[in-house]
């Protein structure tokens, strides 16, 4: 795997290694949470802080040059930069929580193009319970391990399987998730929702899901997972087919899926915003 990575992807696989065995290590003291004293809350946020700390020296450390945005301490490093860290130090926390080994580090590399524009030039998703180290460069291709990567060739929507993510709490996404499912579920072989937005886009470029959509994510959650996808040969767009890094608004899929995934999705908006105007 070495031999295809670039300087800094080595920089990167070796810092999210490191990370990965401490949280490993965490995650092996989950299932103590209820004989101690810590909140089960304040023990992931330690988690989350050591593998994002792992992350920022490791990181900083061979290129000094660069740039931060992470989930946890927001934006840091040099003002001026040229190239970027977009850093989710443990995407599906709850996963986390619970013992449940679907949870991973995400970094994205962002480039600036100029004083307006960024593009996403690579990423890494590590999933350490797994051990699968999905990863990618722009023109370059993407892998799991050693392994490349191509999206899925399924184009019957009724063979397709896509994942999501459901809004929680009182967001008013929740009018949209529910009309765009009810306009999706009909047609597909299944949807899933398994936690963790870094894995859902890796799983999509490996072909294991047809599609993928989410609203309202952060950057950090979909900086590498965008790379993934387009360089495993899918499509990354928003709902109305622009782009979705600057928004967090999501939909991936295969090019022969996409589109009518991105125009469920878009169409589900459009319906909870009629009800709600």
């Amino acid at each position: 795997m070495s031999a295809r990575l670039s300087p800094a992807l080595n920089v990167v696989v070796a810092a999210v290694q490191k990370a990965g065995r401490r949280l490993l290590r965490d995650f092996g003291e989950v299932e103590q949470l209820q004989v101690q004293s810590k909140a089960p809350g304040d023990f992931v946020s330690q988690a989350d802080l050591r593998a994002e700390d792992t992350l920022r020296t490791e990181l900083g450390r061979a290129r000094p040059a660069f740039g931060f945005l992470m989930e946890e301490s927001g934006v840091s490093g040099r003002e001026d930069w040229e190239y970027r860290w977009v850093v989710d130090p443990l995407d599906g926390t709850t996963n986390f929580l619970h013992g449940i080994p679907h949870w991973a580090i995400s970094v994205g590399v962002e480039k600036r193009l100029d004083a307006e524009r960024t593009e996403l030039v690579a990423g890494v998703v590590y999933n350490p319970a797994a051990d699968e180290l999905f990863w990618a460069e722009k023109g370059n291709g993407a892998f799991l391990n050693d392994r490349r990567l191509r999206v899925a060739g399924r184009r019957d929507l009724q063979q397709a399987l896509f994942a999501t993510g459901i809004p929680f709490g009182l967001t008013p996404r929740k009018a949209e998730f529910s009309a765009t499912i009810t306009r999706l579920m009909p047609q597909v072989a299944g949807i899933r929702r398994f936690g963790a937005a870094a894995l859902d886009l890796a799983w999509v470029a490996a072909g294991r899901y047809d599609g993928y959509w989410e609203l309202n994510l952060k950057p950090w959650d979909i900086a590498a997972g965008i790379v993934l996808v387009r360089e495993a040969g899918g499509y990354v767009t928003d709902p109305n087919g622009g782009d979705p890094f600057a928004e967090g608004n999501v939909v991936a899929g295969t090019p022969s899926l996409h589109n009518r995934l991105r125009e469920t999705v878009a169409e589900g908006i459009a319906a909870a915003n009629r009800v709600a105007g």
